[in-house]
């Protein structure tokens, strides 16, 4: 969602508004691992929905602390227990996921709950594009995403211990009805393209398979890959993941190859150009590493991500307005919900025309 020309690499100092007690915090962690004082934190620069810091210790051990934001929060949002609870679960598997130290749910000691987990060293992207890659680079990076994503989807949730973390039926049409209550709770006036796509889609979600182990957010820059190669060190931000459709999990991550360029940086007609593979090349891939088909209501999902897409730009701008978005790039995403709903509102066109032959 941000481009090359974006500093979001690295920490900065902390922002306004959301500075954490580095005493209390030293108290705490001192309760789970060995601390040294003082602590220096600092802020990572990336991040929409939860402050994310850099906390090193005396001795330069290195920690990061993810909280909630403060200030009034929307009631399923910011669900930073989940993602203590899923990485915590998911560590003897061997997916890439940091290890996790501790959760605290005392709002007393910082102001909102927070866990700490190891600081992964390596490479965040944050432009789908790889700008200055080799195309060879760019493949094998895109490969990895696809087959990181379906390991995580062979993983056993009851074997984990997470077969209670969500319905496992009705995915999608589920989800479809939480964004579009996160969409209403945003919401300050009408567009009328979302209200088409919303009514479409609550009647033509598709079932999908059920009960998968889903991450909910598998994007490009909510991984960290290693310093060389493309191999993925960590998955990050799990605070949606759940019970679900592993379809529904691919489109999420495939969602820039149905965006023209000039929305949201996407690449729509300009893969070949670009030295990354093809939407085909990516489904292919993810159908012989998860043994799933993709099947034909592949273009249901499409729309559905577009929805989706709509819906949490509307959420993003809503946090802008009111002063708990934890980015400050952020402001540079408004407006976007009109146009991924005029997006979507084309592809239910495309579908129907298909559907009549």
């Amino acid at each position: 969602m941000f481009t090359a020309e974006d500093d979001m690499e690295g920490t900065g100092p902390v922002r306004a508004g959301q500075a954490i007690d580095a005493a209390r915090v030293a108290a705490w962690l001192g309760s789970h691992v060995q601390v040294t004082a003082p602590l220096a934190i600092s802020q990572f620069k990336g991040g929409q929905s939860n402050p994310t810091y850099l906390v090193i210790d005396g001795a330069g051990a290195r920690y990061v602390l993810r909280r909630k934001p403060p200030g009034a929060l929307l009631g399923s949002a910011h669900q930073i227990e989940r993602e203590y609870r899923v990485m915590a679960a998911l560590a003897p598997t061997g997916l890439p996921v940091p290890r996790v130290f501790g959760l605290c749910e005392d709002d007393g000691v910082i102001g909102s709950a927070f866990y700490v987990m190891d600081h992964v060293v390596g490479r965040s992207f944050w432009d789908q594009r790889l700008p200055g890659m080799a195309a060879s680079e760019k493949r094998a990076i895109y490969g990895a995403m696809v087959s990181t994503l379906a390991a995580l989807h062979r993983v056993d949730p009851e074997a984990v211990g997470l077969a209670d973390l969500g319905r496992p039926d009705g995915y999608v049409r589920r989800q479809v009805d939480r964004w579009t209550r996160q969409y209403r709770a945003s919401e300050r006036t009408r567009i009328d393209a979302m209200e088409e796509v919303i009514g479409w889609i609550g009647a033509h979600a598709p079932a999908g398979e059920a009960g998968v182990l889903i991450h909910g957010d598998f994007r490009l820059d909510n991984l960290i890959f290693e310093a060389t190669g493309p191999r993925i060190a960590a998955i990050l931000d799990w605070e949606i993941s759940t019970l679900g459709d592993p379809l529904a999990d691919l489109a999420f991550q495939l969602f820039a190859y149905w965006l023209p360029p000039e929305l949201l940086n996407g690449i729509a007609g300009i893969e070949s150009e670009l030295g990354l593979p093809s939407e085909a090349e990516q489904l292919r891939l993810y159908e012989a590493a998860s043994g799933r088909s993709v099947g034909p209501d592949w273009p249901l999902y499409r729309i559905y991500i577009l929805f989706r897409l709509a819906a949490i730009f509307q959420g993003i701008e809503g946090r802008v307005r009111d002063g708990t978005n934890s980015n400050p790039r952020a402001a540079k995403l408004v407006g976007m919900t009109e146009p991924l709903a005029r997006l979507a509102l084309a592809r239910i066109e495309e579908w129907e025309r298909g559907r009549r032959g």
